[in-house]
């Protein structure tokens, strides 16, 4: 299989001359299995480019099937959704997982459709779209592919997800924060927490399940894809946000045993020459502790084969 990063930003698109190697739009990844239909992980703004690329295929003839895997309905990660060329034509076929509370998924996504926020409702698209709910832990099969999914530590909720095919695996795992510090759940956290303060017995209990939950689902895996937005002392001061750091990633791909860490989901205020010096960091930090894996930052652009050739 094939995994190409479109979109490779956390919270808003960044476009300009500091982002222009990395990229500047939000998150999404396609993995394109052997002779197969695409499937996409994340409709950030990245989403727009990638379906302009599959209208050059069977898209732009209404003959195209995609999948895309949400792995929560936050705007950076949905924003593209409304400029992905293949909705438009009669036809296609869409198919949208993701994992949501309280309403129903057809009724989220309809909601940045309707006016004020755009111009052409969700109803009116006219691929042939179908909305699928998942639960955590849940394991099921897109054409030859197998996709497994765990909870992650981010406000309201949100998933990662493992694709299995072409004798490979990929694991997608953005957004979370680590699971030491704070347990995120339905309520918004305004102001940081103390990260001095003892948890509960059962908080600590909730968030080691979590932790072996996603190490689990990234065990062997050849390519891990995780959640770095911060610095570790950016998250020292933001750590109610729920994004993670390089220090924590490393932890995960260590007790993984995956082959390939990607750094991902980069904070827009990131230029490039600042992911240069972050990944060239943690490179030579991989190198000390003798970890086998290989670590790379993505960018736009950066394509992986994976699997059976």
């Amino acid at each position: 299989m094939k995994v190409r990063f479109w979109g490779v930003r956390g919270s808003i698109p960044v476009p300009g001359r500091s982002t222009s190697r990395y990229g500047g739009n939000t998150s999404c990844v396609e993995v394109r299995p052997r002779g197969a239909a695409p499937i996409i992980i994340d409709a950030g703004t990245g989403l727009r480019r990638l379906g302009k690329s599959l209208m050059e295929e069977s898209f732009g003839d209404g003959k195209g099937k995609t999948s895309i895997l949400i792995s929560h309905t936050h705007w950076d990660h949905v924003q593209g959704l409304p400029f992905f060329s293949p909705l438009y034509r009669a036809g296609n076929q869409v198919h949208i997982f993701a994992r949501q509370r309280d309403m129903h998924l057809e009724a989220v996504f309809s909601q940045q459709h309707d006016s004020p926020y755009f111009p052409v409702p969700l109803s009116a698209m006219h691929a042939d779209m179908h909305f699928h709910e998942l639960i955590e832990g849940a394991r099921f099969d897109i054409g030859k592919a197998r996709v497994t999914c765990t909870r992650l530590n981010h406000p309201w909720i949100a998933i990662a997800y493992r694709i299995e095919v072409d004798g490979a695996a990929v694991v997608y795992c953005a957004d979370t924060a680590p699971f030491a510090d704070i347990l995120f759940g339905r309520e918004f956290i305004v102001t940081a927490p103390s990260l001095d303060q003892p948890l509960p017995a059962d908080v600590l209990a909730e968030l080691a399940q979590m932790r072996a939950g996603v190490v689990a689902l990234a065990k062997n895996a050849d390519l891990l894809i995780y959640d770095t937005q911060f610095t570790i002392d950016e998250y020292r001061l933001r750590p109610h946000w729920g994004h993670s750091h390089p220090d924590d990633a490393i932890a995960i791909s260590r007790d993984a045993g995956v082959k390939r860490l990607c750094l991902f989901h980069h904070a827009p205020l990131r230029s490039d020459d600042d992911n240069d010096a972050i990944l060239a960091k943690y490179r030579h930090v991989v190198q000390q502790q003798g970890d086998r894996f290989e670590l790379a930052s993505a960018y736009e652009g950066l394509e992986y084969t994976l699997g059976d050739e």
